[in-house]
């Protein structure tokens, strides 16, 4: 390499370098004139270069109960210097407080770098990551409004070094956030001693939530009792039924909100157990009254069915069908509604993607697509249940023929069907593969069917003494209607003999595999009495052998 060459690499580099510290000194922190001129020097063991070491020294320090140490993690430039140490002692232990019942440390989620970059993943670049000047730490809604705990980088003149604070905003907004989540009354009666920490949470909370634990299920199940009792007592049927149906969802709301209630005005636990529990009550609350609703809305709908349709099958007229089919889609309708309902209050209440691990794996999109291919069966289903609920293709009651077996429609869920064979047998089938499939809906129109008899006779039968008496026995039968169908044809012919067909028409095709047999045996019975030399026989072509007659 040439002496030249090496120069302009390292005026490159040069170059480069300068760049990216004009960069860093103009971006990657808040420039202040002086920060918290009213404290005094900062402890030794406190380190405020990087959001860990700061969130760190703050946690630390709070477990020590060295809040006056603390204040020096607070940016409380608006703040007169004067009352500063008074405050920033106070607002320091509120904080404190808040994060410990409030806030799970995420230690990984936080950079360990001066600008806050993303770490670099293995095999991994971190070219597209951006220099930061604060982060979230956890957002909170209270009465309607967002409060942030927010660290973010200050420096304070040329020569001192960028360090990481809890922002003025988040200083002012403590002593709310404390209000809210702060120790509650009953804790003041708790021995100094059971305030101890023991690995993750404090000895009290070790004997408390088994306590609270044992209270909630004898709530629930006394709960569940009380509404059950109360179900008998209901003047129709129906809201017996609902209501008894209602009572282990009710239970579970009832243990939720008195478990929220016990958090909010007696104790509040450590971040580990709150940010488990809470979540947890939450969606307890939610699927407690919406699975409620849907068991009560259930009864509803199963009473109107069984008053206005009953037992459904192709023997029920088109509009009992379809009232049927519409109630099975109304009820989907519903239960959709009620999820996503609950789904969006438990992501509002949780502020999910709030957090920096969810907001992380959100914008990398990995749930989209972990969602996407794991449900992908399950929406495709739930899509197909939806198309027959609103094109009706085939309805409740129906009458198929599907993949060789006679069915008929007996429900329609969100991902299957289930059809009954004419031999009770159940067949259950994904939806999507169902409307995928060709198949025969003789229900589609009406339920009646014609059926046909095709019997093999000899060349001498003579086809116009049967059509008489197919005419007279169909006409005998209770299984046959419209007699101007009924017919009789010979529908082939071979060197072996003929195929005479008859025709009868059936109100509904359960009714018309009954009549098609006994039609068959009538004629069978008729020609075994009367006509014997008509049964095929087998000719055996230049043989004078003559006719051999086929075995009865």
């Amino acid at each position: 390499m040439s002496a030249a060459i090496r120069l302009l690499i390292i005026a490159a580099t040069v170059l480069f370098s300068s760049g990216a510290t004009a960069q860093e000194n103009s971006d990657a922190w808040y420039a202040a004139e002086v920060l918290n001129e009213g404290l005094g020097p900062a402890p030794e063991d406190m380190t405020l270069a990087t959001p860990r070491s700061a969130m760190r020294s703050f946690v630390e320090l709070g477990q020590d109960e060295r809040f006056d140490d603390a204040g020096h993690v607070l940016n409380l430039e608006n703040i007169p210097p004067a009352e500063q140490p008074d405050t920033a002692e106070q607002i320091a232990r509120q904080l404190y407080q808040v994060i410990d019942r409030r806030v799970w440390v995420d230690w990984s989620g936080l950079p360990s770098r001066p600008d806050a970059k993303r770490e670099q993943s293995a095999g991994g670049s971190n070219s597209a990551s951006e220099v930061r000047r604060d982060l979230g730490i956890k957002l909170f809604e209270l009465n309607g409004r967002a409060y942030e705990i927010r660290i973010a980088r200050y420096k304070a003149g040329e020569n001192s070094e960028a360090v990481w604070l809890f922002t003025p905003q988040t200083v002012e907004d403590v002593p709310a956030l404390h209000d809210a989540y702060g120790p509650r009354a009953f804790e003041k009666f708790i021995p100094r001693e059971m305030k101890q920490q023991i690995g993750a949470l404090r000895i009290w909370e070790w004997v408390g939530l088994p306590i609270m634990l044992g209270v909630m299920i004898a709530i629930g199940w006394s709960v569940n009792a009380i509404v059950t009792i109360l179900s008998r007592k209901a003047p129709y049927a129906f809201l017996q039924y609902a209501f008894s149906r209602a009572g282990f969802p009710l239970a579970l709301f009832a243990v939720a909100v008195v478990a929220q209630l016990v958090l909010s005005l007696a104790v509040s636990f450590s971040g580990p157990v709150t940010s488990i529990v809470q979540p947890v009550l939450i969606i307890i609350m939610a699927s407690g009254v919406g699975v409620a609703a849907l068991r009560i809305v259930d009864a509803i709908l199963d009473r109107v069915t069984q008053r206005y349709v009953g037992e459904i099958d192709d023997t029920r007229n088109l509009d009992k069908r379809e009232l049927y089919t519409s109630i099975y889609a109304l009820r989907r309708i519903i239960v959709l509604l009620m999820v996503g309902f609950a789904v969006i209050y438990v992501l509002s209440r949780l502020n999910l993607f709030a957090s920096i691990g969810m907001t992380l794996l959100a914008s990398a999109g990995v749930l989209t697509v972990l969602l996407g291919i794991a449900g992908q069966a399950v929406l495709g289903n739930i899509l197909a249940s939806l198309q027959i609920a609103l094109a009706k293709p085939v309805r409740i009651g129906d009458s198929v023929l599907f993949e060789g077996d006679w069915a008929y429609v007996e429900s329609i869920f969100y991902t299957f069907m289930r059809l009954r064979t004419w031999d009770e047998r159940r067949i259950i089938v994904p939806v999507r593969h169902f409307v995928s499939r060709p198949f025969e809906n003789w229900s589609v129109k009406d339920a009646r069917i014609m059926r046909a008899v095709h019997l093999h006779l000899d060349h001498s039968a003579d086809p116009d003494i049967l059509r008489d008496k197919f005419i007279e026995i169909a006409k005998a039968d209770e299984g046959v209607i419209e007699y101007a169908q009924l017919a009789c044809y010979v529908t082939a012919h071979t060197d072996q003999g003929q195929v005479i067909t008859f025709y009868a028409m059936s109100p509904d095709p359960s009714t018309g595999w009954q009549t098609e047999m006994r039609l068959r045996e009538g004629l069978l019975g008729f020609i075994r009495a009367n006509h014997p030399d008509w049964w095929p026989r087998e000719r055996i072509a230049g043989s004078d052998a003559g006719t051999t007659p086929l075995p009865e």
